[in-house]
């Protein structure tokens, strides 16, 4: 009989439940994870919806912390009973998409009918974890092409701290880094929940001199300030465009970022923008975006658009864990409540409504 193990799997529309599953086999390029903290995600929300279609009984999650339960035999330079964390992308970096420069975009679809995940390009499709594959809202996880894709926990930081780097701050910060920030800059950031508030942290730390930060929650922008906004600015009071050429002389920002993905989040992104401006889009859109003709100057602005997907791998995540070993950020604020595992369903129920100030959930299944 297999060993079994606990798992929040997608059954329906509207149902993810807690089920007993086997413990995956570990082939030679894997890693088996036991997880010890792992979170949910707005896209897990759209999953329990049925707006993003998964199969059914699929373990859902994509953020994982944890300890190298066992290692595949070709996997070296990592230790059985090692703390760990895998992007939320984990993407084959031998694929023709890893060394075009989009891994995130690779062909691990592939893998489900039999064919070589190296070959091919699909939007979204390094995204395995709840995806593609079973994810990390259970107490393990198998992690694919691990040598790649595991990362050591520096000593000293804990769980909370680490719990956004698969996810919520390499999203956040990719925003920024989209947004093509140069010192002294003007950036407004729209939405701060997690990914906006991590978006605006990493706009700080790359040297925007002027973050505003918007949002229709006054909780969630005093956490904005604390992570490097000097200017909050709530739309359901403040006419969030004449304030920003209010503020910059009517020049218009340097970049803006769009967190949420709303037609009206990525209009206002684009009309806040001087000519020759960076949009950086973050958010999930789930109809048509319309662009208006004059903040798009008929499309003679000089305008960018950039989009993006999480970017995953191990050189990735220690990027990210070397920010918060330095001090320079602490995304623990952001974990403000915690649940067992066996209690994910009113976890879920939580984050879905966004209740009681809710910004992370951190599960554990301990």
């Amino acid at each position: 009989m297999p060993r079994m193990m606990k798992a929040a799997v997608f059954v329906e529309p509207g149902r993810i439940e807690i089920a007993e599953k086997p413990i995956p086999d570990v082939g030679p390029n894997d890693a088996l994870v036991r997880i010890t903290t792992t979170t949910i995600c707005g896209t897990d929300v759209h999953i329990l919806k049925g707006e993003y279609p998964v199969a059914k009984g699929l373990t859902v999650g994509h953020e994982p912390v944890g300890i190298i339960e066992k290692l595949g035999s070709a996997v070296q330079g990592y230790a059985e009973g090692q703390r760990v964390i895998a992007g939320a992308i984990c993407p084959n970096f031998n694929s023709y998409a890893a060394q075009d420069g989009v891994p995130s975009q690779d062909g691990s679809y592939l893998v489900a009918s039999g064919r070589c995940g190296c070959h091919g390009y699909k939007a979204t499709a390094g995204w395995r974890f709840g995806n593609l594959i079973d994810g990390t809202q259970a107490e393990y996880v198998l992690v694919p092409d691990a040598q790649a894709n595991l990362a050591p926990i520096p000593d000293g930081l804990t769980d909370e701290q680490v719990l956004m780097c698969p996810d919520i701050m390499s999203t956040g910060f990719k925003g920024a880094e989209n947004a093509n920030i140069r010192i002294g800059d003007t950036v407004v950031v729209f939405a701060q929940g997690p990914i906006g508030l991590c978006a605006t942290a990493g706009a700080r730390l790359l040297g925007a001199t002027t973050i505003i930060a918007v949002d229709g929650n006054d909780h969630r922008l005093d956490i904005s300030r604390k992570l490097g906004a000097d200017v909050t600015l709530n739309f359901k009071t403040d006419d969030v465009i004449a304030e920003v050429m209010r503020i910059t002389g009517g020049r218009g920002a340097d970049s803006s970022i769009e967190a949420l993905g709303l037609q009206s989040t990525f209009e206002s992104a684009l009309r806040v923008l001087k000519p020759g401006g960076t949009l950086s889009s973050l958010g999930v859109y789930s109809s048509d975006l319309t662009i208006p003709l004059d903040a798009f100057a008929a499309g003679l602005g000089d305008h960018r658009i950039n989009t993006a997907l999480c970017p995953g791998g191990k050189e990735r995540m220690r990027r990210l864990m070397n920010v918060l070993e330095s001090g320079r950020l602490d995304l623990g604020l952001l974990v403000t409540h915690q649940y067992k595992l066996d209690d994910i369903v009113e976890a879920y129920e939580l984050f879905a409504n966004q209740r009681d100030g809710v910004l992370k959930v951190a599960v554990k299944p301990g």
